[in-house]
């Protein structure tokens, strides 16, 4: 057998992932705040990059297509009125109202402290002790602080225990009797369904007793869960949403976000002695502003189209929601599906309803029994849980009976998609939440 090597020549087209392509492509899916870590990152080795706090230059936004409004400016009172009359997360309720109990920032600063500590059910989630030494403040005036935060509405919110926060509406409601207290002092007995106990508990029978059971049957044992949406950010957000005279508009957050500004005159100093270096550090400066300014164009052009499809949301909260995947997205900017990917996986939305990660306003459609498109499989979810929330408490829905109310609205949805996603909002089954009435009654 006869070995050679033969040598072929040819062409061939190929996509060569360069280290820049690959930064610009990483800077995509960095928020303001990771931006402004990489710009000063590269200004540390680069003498011709300099970095700012806050964008400068002309304002950029972009308005979404569908939603009018002749408002201008929110004021308190609109911001009263939409507390009241829009679902909206946990989070963005309370921060409205700090904004208005803590006028002073260092104030507000502490507060907010809080904030990061509340739980979707309104409970506080981390004792008071360790906020306290966050706050820099003794255990008594951690105290007090807790006592001006849970003035917030609706009362019970930021309570350590079931029965404070039962306590906190009751003081609220004015009922509170030396009878209820000692009921709350003794929940564990009413758990256990020990009547008996409890009427030797509170020295009184079954006829003093009833009152003060129909009392704590009333109360709302997890404040916060009326309330839609993810949990508290805990960071500023990189889109802000807000009404302008002819719609919705999406603005980026000038605030927070980075600008590059290259130091050409200082480089054109420099050249004469280090041509060479300076050429190409220059040039590595001048693609790092290109890039971030092709960043924020195509995190605005994403926003912009995100708001034009959920303008509904932008008013209704979670049951506004429609069906949106990232190919919709991608399709409509004309870009590939995995820039959009990118682009929402770790920033923030602010709206009227409160800030969201953007991948949060995304969901499946389910199937519409009649006329083109589907609902939100994310409104869906919500319409379960009004229909949890508003049912006979004696007599829960069962999954099927859900499934039925929600396909005689006209969306189509099987008992085993309910079940899911009652697991998914952390709903107890229909026979869970029976026995947990039963537990509550006489």
């Amino acid at each position: 057998m006869q070995i050679s090597t033969v040598q072929h020549l040819g062409q061939r087209q190929s996509v060569v992932m360069t280290a820049q392509l690959q930064k610009a492509i990483c800077l995509l899916q960095y928020s303001n705040v990771d931006l402004h870590s990489v710009i000063e990152s590269e200004s540390e080795d680069n003498p011709f990059i300099e970095v700012k706090a806050g964008a400068t230059g002309d304002s950029q936004s972009m308005r979404g297509i569908g939603s009018r409004s002749s408002g201008g400016g929110i004021d308190q009172g609109d911001v009263l009125a939409r507390i009241q009359e829009h679902d909206q997360s946990l989070y963005s309720h309370v921060a409205k109202q700090f904004d208005m109990m803590f006028p002073v920032p260092v104030d507000r600063i502490k507060a907010d402290i809080f904030l990061e500590a509340l739980e979707p059910s309104g409970w506080l989630g981390e004792p008071l002790e360790s906020l306290a030494m966050r706050l820099g403040v003794a255990l008594e005036d951690a105290e007090d602080w807790l006592v001006r935060i849970q003035q917030v509405e609706p009362s019970g919110l930021f309570a350590r225990s079931l029965a404070e926060c039962l306590a906190l509406q009751a003081e609220e409601k004015g009922v509170m009797t030396p009878l209820f207290r000692t009921l709350l002092e003794n929940l564990p007995k009413l758990a256990q369904a020990d009547l008996k106990g409890l009427m030797r508990a509170c020295s009184c029978d079954m006829d003093e007793l009833r009152p003060a059971l129909k009392l704590l049957r009333s109360l709302n044992p997890k404040p916060g869960a009326d309330f839609n949406g993810p949990v508290a950010p805990q960071r500023a957000p990189d889109l802000i949403v807000s009404r302008a005279d002819d719609g919705w508009k999406v603005d980026l957050n000038k605030s927070t976000l980075p600008s590059v500004v290259v130091n050409e005159k200082k480089a054109a100093t420099l050249k004469a002695a280090h041509g060479d270096y300076v050429n190409d550090t220059l040039s590595v400066a001048l693609w790092l502003r290109r890039a971030v300014a092709h960043r924020n164009q195509t995190t605005l052009a994403v926003g912009a189209e995100i708001l034009r499809r959920q303008s509904k949301f932008m008013g209704q909260g979670a049951s506004g929601l429609v069906p949106m995947t990232l190919k919709d997205v991608a399709e409509a900017i004309g870009v590939h599906e995995s820039t959009v990917s990118r682009v929402t996986t770790d920033l923030l939305m602010q709206t009227p309803q409160g800030t969201f990660p953007l991948k949060y306003l995304f969901s499946a459609s389910l199937r519409k029994d009649e006329g083109e498109g589907g609902e939100s499989a994310a409104a869906v979810r919500h319409r379960i849980q009004q229909l949890v929330r508003e049912e006979d408490a004696s007599s829960p829905l069962s999954d099927d009976a859900i499934a039925k109310v929600i396909t005689g609205e006209g969306t189509h949805l099987a008992r085993r998609t309910v079940a899911k996603y009652r697991d998914i909002l952390k709903i107890p089954s229909s026979f869970q939440r029976r026995r947990n009435a039963l537990l509550q009654a006489d």
